[in-house]
């Protein structure tokens, strides 16, 4: 048994899956994958059903109706987990824009400095993003700048898709509470734990545009986290937080 879980949402990611899951499975720890799968069209899920044949107690595997937002896949991924025994929770893309390597990374950051949560963050060290259009890099950059101003959290990348989670932090998130659906549901997690008073650690990565596939990002994500973050923060100062650390 593994006490780490890692989420990776699908759709369409029949280029990636394989190869993805095999990098994970190859690390010197043992982690346990789980991909919600929102009923890819291109057969995604039938190469995962294949692999748990080899890993049957190691990959796990949800199929959902359509495709119904990454917010709400990886909820109804911390959901399952929370029914199981796993102490860290991580989220990664299935595009290897994230290394699986640095999952390693983000777990001793929990492990040994004590992190609640541990982000694997572009923007620590400068702006560690390779093969992106410069129009999205700077998109992506202040946006997360917009994001510190308002919420005032001392996080660089506030966007980051790339985090482990305790699961005592899982475990005090109301998630009928979380009201985004798409890629501001990060910052919304994010601004959470932060307001619970967990401790929030950063962990510099380089972060690799997908070379398979194709990308999920659109303009009307970013219009979500503008006038979103502003919404959150307003219900913030309506429903305050009660610290849990």
């Amino acid at each position: 048994m593994s006490d780490s879980l890692v989420i990776i949402p699908t759709y369409k990611e029949k280029e990636n899956v394989e190869a993805i899951i095999r990098a994970v499975f190859s690390l010197s720890k043992p982690f346990h994958i789980l991909i919600i799968d929102d009923a890819s069209p291109d057969g995604t899920a039938d190469i995962v059903k294949k692999l748990q044949a080899e890993f049957p107690e190691r990959l796990f595997l949800v199929e959902r109706e359509g495709k119904l937002g990454l917010g709400t896949a990886y909820i109804l991924g911390f959901q399952w987990v929370l029914q199981h025994a796993y102490e860290f929770v991580f989220e990664m893309d299935a595009d290897f824009s994230h290394n699986p390597e640095d999952l390693l990374r983000l777990y001793n950051t929990c492990t040994k400095e004590g992190a609640d949560v541990a982000i694997g963050s572009r923007y620590l060290t400068g702006v560690n993003v390779v093969n992106w259009p410069m129009r999205r890099v700077l998109m992506s950059y202040f946006a997360s700048r917009y994001v510190r101003l308002i919420t005032r959290m001392k996080i660089q990348d506030t966007t980051a898709g790339f985090i482990c989670y305790r699961r005592i932090v899982l475990e005090n998130i109301r998630f009928d509470k979380i009201k985004f659906k798409g890629y501001a549901f990060q910052i919304e997690m994010k601004f959470t734990a932060y307001k619970l008073g967990f401790k929030v650690v950063e962990v510099p990565i380089i972060f690799v545009n997908r070379k398979l596939g194709e990308s999920k990002m659109s303009s009307g994500i970013f219009r979500e986290g503008v006038i979103g973050v502003l919404t959150m923060k307003i219900n913030s100062w309506l429903n305050p937080y009660h610290k849990i650390k």
